[in-house]
């Protein structure tokens, strides 16, 4: 590859080489269905992914012409694991146990994936199992009322985390009134409102031809691939010969933020707060992205970092120390996280904000951004090692970048970034509202003073 290769909703067939000799291939079915594959050469097993670009975001509270759907993408990921007309949920979970599999799904904000790791020669089966489960799940009233118990034992769990708390609350913080901001699992009030009804309806309208994407990346032959699924649908009763196109992409247009209370904290009788920190940040395809991964390396990632240095390793104040980036279509978050004691949370929230606004006033070193760089080369090298990546970067590339970029691409995006490229974005980033999020035995008191020094800045430029 020469640059990373776009992927047009109207082009019916691409191939092409990626970092390594692997082939990826890509088909947009007449029915709108679209299967990416990446052929990897040496590889024993292949890991399959059923994607549709739905998520938490995309629920919707009742109105005059709609029930409320909202926990309806979570609720539904459970549901379609507990059988079809033809499978029962044991003989689901017997189909891949026996040959030694994994699968399972994940809810996002932004999208819904079942998948399955597998021996090559069982990749058929995962294809077929995993489209009767995607078509033909009968949503039984008695398994909805069962499973409506086990969502609600999992967010009780979540609930009993102090992390995971302090996650949900950062979002909701920074992204204020966003959809982005809702919790991915939906609370405790939504799950017990939600009906049966409303969670079909939601699976009609968003589990259609041209709402899915198949990835698959491992040992995988693509002709075969497609061959399987589409006799795997059509068993199912799906029309593939109904001409349908792709569902468009999503806006990648930043919203305008509504930031909620500059400071939330949830008192809980823990040893630690879980403290959080940060400022909304940038959208999937927002050409600083590669700036971004540069900045989090330095500021914030690994033991080297200047947030784990200054935290940690000079004043002792913290065991976990960190940043992260995560991105969305139309907005994305800068946060900071730290475990401390209670009676060090207000000066640890000015640390953290005291050392970005550093990298934005001084900048960093040629020698910190080649680090960063090697950091980041090996750690995606690495990575690259595993089906699993392959299959998400695939599903990632076609519902939310519309391209694809294979390692070398990323690592000539890194090369580009310059120190100057590194101060701006930290510039940027502080001149925005700060959010502080603490779950802990604690009050707003012990911020006092430290939100006034939390403010954005505006010197920095």
């Amino acid at each position: 590859m020469n640059g990373a290769v776009d992927l047009p909703l109207g082009q019916a067939e691409l191939s092409f080489e990626a970092t390594g000799g692997s082939r990826v291939r890509r088909s947009v079915l007449p029915s709108g269905v679209r299967v990416l594959s990446e052929q990897v050469s040496g590889s024993r097993s292949a890991t399959v992914g059923f994607w549709v670009a739905v998520g938490s975001r995309d629920e919707q509270g009742a109105d005059a012409s709609r029930p409320a759907s909202l926990g309806s993408t979570h609720f539904l990921e459970h549901l379609l694991f507990k059988g079809t007309a033809k499978r029962t949920a044991l003989d689901i979970a017997i189909s891949f146990d026996s040959v030694g599999g994994e699968h399972n799904a994940l809810t996002a904000k932004e999208y819904t994936c079942y998948y399955a790791k597998v021996q090559d020669r069982d990749l058929p089966m995962a294809v077929e199992v995993l489209a009767d489960m995607f078509t033909s799940s009968l949503l039984d009233a008695g398994e909805f009322e069962t499973e409506r118990g086990v969502i609600l034992e999992e967010l009780s769990m979540a609930g009993d985390d102090p992390a995971d708390v302090a996650n949900e609350r950062f979002f909701s913080t920074v992204l204020g009134e966003h959809p982005l901001g809702r919790p991915i699992g939906g609370d405790p009030a939504t799950i017990r409102a939600a009906t049966r009804s409303a969670v079909h309806e939601h699976y009609r309208a968003n589990y259609r031809p041209q709402d899915l994407v198949v990835t698959v990346a491992g040992a995988v032959d693509h002709d075969a691939l497609v061959l399987h699924l589409t006799r795997a649908l059509g068993v199912a009763g799906w029309r593939l010969d109904e001409a349908a196109d792709p569902v468009p992409r999503r806006s990648t247009a930043p919203a305008t933020l509504d930031t909620g209370h500059p400071l939330t904290v949830v008192e809980r009788p823990t040893e630690q707060v879980n403290l959080l920190v940060g400022v909304p940040g940038l959208v999937a395809t927002d050409e600083r992205r590669s700036t971004m991964s540069m900045l989090n390396a330095i500021f914030g990632s690994g033991m080297s970092s200047r947030l784990f240095q200054q935290v940690r390793e000079r004043r002792g104040l913290a065991y976990a120390v960190y940043s992260f980036a995560p991105a969305y279509s139309d907005a994305g978050l800068f946060g900071m996280y730290a475990g401390c004691a209670p009676s060090k949370a207000g000066t640890v929230a000015e640390l953290m904000r005291d050392e970005l606004e550093r990298l934005a006033r001084d900048g960093v070193t040629a020698e910190e951004l080649r680090r960063a760089a090697g950091q980041l080369a090996g750690a995606s090298a690495l990575a690259l090692e595993d089906s699993d990546t392959r299959m998400s970067r695939l599903g990632r590339a076609e519902l939310t970048l519309g391209e694809f970029a294979d390692l070398d691409e990323a690592l000539r995006r890194i090369a580009r970034v310059t120190v100057d490229d590194v101060r701006a974005l930290a510039a940027d980033l502080v001149s925005r509202p700060f959010s502080v999020v603490a779950v802990g035995a604690i009050d707003e008191t012990a911020f006092t003073g430290a939100i006034d020094q939390l403010a954005p800045s505006t010197d920095v430029a």
